[in-house]
């Protein structure tokens, strides 16, 4: 099993403007995985667990470390040091993320939010219509709600809907930040399911959760941002 993500130093702070000052975030950050592992991130409220994830996904760009990925078109890379363009293709066919929040576009139905990510993929817009089906199904989002626009959904919905567009790409690694937050148990459930399965079938996952018994017996390891050690 070869390495696909290592975090070696990973440091990023933010300046605070308005008081003429900066916070540290995250300071020296280091764990590694392989293809197919699930990694969770323990830590408490503040202590900069979704701006690891978020710097994986370069969202935000670290200000020290490295952050090497082995990329299936690119080899092995630097995401901390990777081109905009670059960072972009990666997002579009190989790194999903999914986040307690659903950004939606005005005027796209919940079916076409979920094929979009399918058809981004290459896929033919049939298979992106049937891989929608099975997707929003699996979630049980009411099928009266397929066709409707999520910014009139629950937050819980939003959520499924969220997983669902990043599920469906079946993408090789898998950032989760806090996905399950609104969740009812029956739908932790349905969520639990589908990470397995994407586990199974080779995906490599980085999640945090605060629910930590959802995380038992589903993650590999789990990286304590306080002690700073794998468990």
């Amino acid at each position: 099993m070869s390495q696909l993500l290592e975090v070696k130093e990973l440091s990023k702070s933010f300046t605070i403007h308005h008081l003429n000052k900066s916070m540290q975030a995250v300071r020296n950050i280091e764990f590694s995985l392989n293809e197919g592992q699930f990694i969770g991130i323990v830590g408490k409220s503040g202590s900069g667990k979704s701006t690891i994830l978020k710097s994986i996904y370069r969202t935000y760009l670290p200000e020290k470390g490295s952050i090497l990925y082995s990329s299936e078109k690119f080899g092995l890379v630097d995401l901390a040091q990777l081109s905009e363009r670059d960072v972009y293709y990666l997002r579009k066919h190989e790194i999903g993320y999914v986040s307690q929040f659903l950004n939606v576009m005005p005027r796209t139905t919940a079916r076409e939010l979920v094929e979009q990510s399918v058809i981004e993929m290459g896929k033919s817009q049939e298979e992106a219509r049937q891989a929608a089906i099975e997707a929003l199904a699996h979630f049980e989002l009411d099928p009266e709600l397929w066709d409707s626009y999520p910014n009139t959904f629950s937050g819980g919905q939003k959520l499924r809907l969220n997983i669902a567009c990043a599920i469906v790409k079946k993408p090789r690694l898998l950032l989760l930040d806090e996905p399950t937050a609104s969740l009812d148990d029956a739908s932790k459930l349905k969520v639990r399911e589908m990470l397995e399965r994407l586990k199974m079938d080779g995906t490599t996952l980085i999640g945090i959760f605060h629910d930590l018994e959802f995380m038992d017996g589903l993650c590999d390891k789990v990286y304590d941002l306080q002690g700073k050690k794998v468990i």
